[in-house]
């Protein structure tokens, strides 16, 4: 309202001069003469005021310069925008430099980078895990800088949903952990974390689960065979050690199993990543499961629905357990007069293999740690069933060693169906 008044008055103010200029010229007798001269002083004193708004805001001076009327109430606005975008300007700085120096105080390193991949920012950990420089490095392409080719196949192929994990070359020996995140138009913030001593760990705890699993074999091979040869000559035993000793076998035996996928689980570790350069056939490969399965659980329904002959490049001892662990938790965890469908079909760009029961089902709260090693969804009906809780693990494993994807449906109440899905 008041900027409308402020044009209302202005205009009223240069109406009153050019009617009084032209009155004097009437009275004169040279109307038109005075009327010209009043139009060249208003646009003289416009350009005047437009003259000292240049050089006040090419001087970037604080104040204004003084006037009056429209003018002043311009050079007024103009200095309140110019407050508000200075102050707004310097609160982005602020923030800008906050997040500049959280990104520079953690250890991990820290890189922004642009759509093209050249180096925007990074932090001092960037220099001691990557070699980066900044600013020197500002405005360099990340890939000529880090050269390793499983990095740049990683950059260029933009799948940024599970993290790099690369072992470096130099001295000493690192294994860094990449993780990349998109934002703005195409921009990327990427972390990077050294990794080394959990890796290390890891490994460690690895040796250890393979020798100790190794060194149990032998006096437990040599206590399981004893046991045998006694309950062979019960006849010759006291009844009362009868029933114990059996108890005993028993829970030898189940060590025994229990040692055994301790080792192969061991062996797949540490095979991961090895090349699959046998051809397995998928469906001869489930008709030898039925036919081995039938035989042990004499009465079951196992039905197979073979609608692909592809063949995958793989480990067919692998493939064979994996599958078998898949078979027998649906064996064990069904009713005997309900039939357990194994399938091995193309759906889109996949190939699926797939065992489904009709059993109980596992609630989804179970779902995500189903993997886990000897993670148990009933503890007293898992030791009921003789299982190890090494299976599922079992299966993960020979799945990431082929490139595949192990998924879980289930319903409770209705059963479940564990795929392993692998690439086309």
């Amino acid at each position: 309202m008041n900027s409308k008044l402020n044009w209302i008055s202005e205009t009223r103010k240069i109406a009153l001069v050019l009617l009084a200029a032209w009155g004097m010229g009437w009275v004169v007798g040279h109307a038109f003469i005075a009327f010209a001269i009043a139009s060249v002083a208003l646009l003289a004193y416009s350009t005047l005021q437009l003259t000292r708004m240049h050089k006040w805001l090419s001087e970037a001076k604080d104040a204004p310069p003084e006037s009056v009327g429209l003018w002043g109430d311009v050079f007024d606005r103009m200095y309140n925008l110019q407050r508000q975008h200075s102050e707004a300007r310097s609160e982005l700085q602020s923030t800008v430099n906050y997040l500049r120096d959280s990104f520079a105080s953690i250890r991990d390193g820290a890189v922004m980078l642009n759509a093209a991949g050249a180096i925007e920012w990074s932090n001092h950990a960037a220099e001691n895990l990557l070699g980066l420089v900044y600013p020197n490095d500002r405005g360099q392409d990340i890939l000529n800088l880090v050269r390793a080719p499983e990095f740049h196949q990683y950059f260029l192929d933009a799948d940024f949903n599970a993290p790099l994990h690369l072992e470096t070359n130099g001295e000493p020996q690192r294994f860094l952990r990449f993780e990349i995140t998109c934002f703005g138009d195409g921009d990327r913030l990427m972390f990077v974390r050294d990794v080394t001593k959990i890796n290390r760990l890891e490994q460690t705890r690895k040796d250890f689960v393979g020798n100790v699993s190794h060194e149990l074999r032998t006096p437990l091979t040599v206590i399981t065979g004893y046991l045998g040869t006694l309950l062979g000559a019960q006849d010759t035993l006291d009844q009362k050690l009868v029933k114990p000793l059996q108890q005993m076998q028993q829970q030898a035996q189940r060590m025994e199993s229990l040692l055994k996928d301790l080792l192969w689980l061991s062996r797949l570790e540490n095979m991961e990543g090895a090349s699959k350069a046998e051809l397995v056939d998928i469906s001869g490969l489930l008709v030898e499961l039925r036919s081995d399965y039938q035989t042990s659980y004499s009465g079951r329904d196992i039905e197979l629905e073979l609608e692909s002959d592809h063949k995958l490049f793989g480990d067919h001892r692998e493939l064979y357990s994996a599958i078998s662990n898949l078979l027998l938790n649906a064996l064990k965890y069904s009713p005997d007069d309900r039939p357990v469908v194994i399938s091995w079909k193309q759906e889109g760009g996949e190939y699926l293999l797939s065992v489904a029961d009709q059993g109980l089902g596992i609630d989804a709260t179970h779902l995500p740690r189903l993997t886990e090693r000897f993670y148990r969804v009933d503890d007293s009906r898992s030791s009921a069933t003789g299982g190890t809780g090494l299976g599922l693990a079992i299966v993960k494993h020979v799945a990431a060693g082929h490139g595949a994807q192990l998924r879980i449906e289930s319903v409770l109440g209705v059963g479940s169906k564990f795929i392993l899905a692998f690439p086309a």
